[in-house]
């Protein structure tokens, strides 16, 4: 009978601690929502921050592996076009921006018009691409990129 009085007494202690339990696991979860972890933003390399970025020696090599995945059909580009990189201002920072240009087919198969990318470097590596160009690539000169167009999937 003294076992069943525990099993029974250890059941209520189990109800009683039910509500704090959920009340510390709910806090934690918020909590852990609203840490940022101290990052301004989604970058795939570290960023040390420092106003001498490197040159991006492989920046054509670099953007072409990425605009294979990025585009819906990689193959078939056309009326394709980059710049040289040139150092801009992205979120208050230097960094080393490529515009690139080109007529990409939709999943579909049609064409969908010129549009214009910036891939962003830091280190002298492609962190993104940036879609919102307006200021990035104003005034770039652009030279054909005959690789993008010779792109399969």
């Amino acid at each position: 009978m003294s076992l069943v009085t525990d099993f029974i007494g250890m059941r209520c202690k189990l109800v009683t601690y039910g509500p704090r339990v959920a009340a510390v696991l709910l806090a934690l979860g918020v909590g852990g929502c609203a840490w940022t972890g101290g990052s301004d933003g989604l970058s795939y390399t570290s960023d040390r921050g420092v106003e001498n970025q490197t040159y991006p020696a492989n920046y054509r090599s670099e953007l072409l592996a990425l605009l294979r995945t990025y585009l819906n059909d990689p193959t078939g580009v056309r009326e394709a076009g980059i710049s040289e990189p040139a150092q801009k201002e992205v979120g208050g920072r230097r960094r080393y921006v490529v515009c690139v240009r080109f007529n990409a087919r939709s999943g579909a198969g049609r064409y969908t018009g010129v549009k214009e990318r910036a891939g962003m470097y830091i280190d002298g590596r492609l962190d993104r691409i940036i879609e919102e160009t307006e200021d990035l690539c104003k005034g770039v000169t652009y030279a054909p990129f005959p690789e993008m167009e010779k792109l399969t999937r």
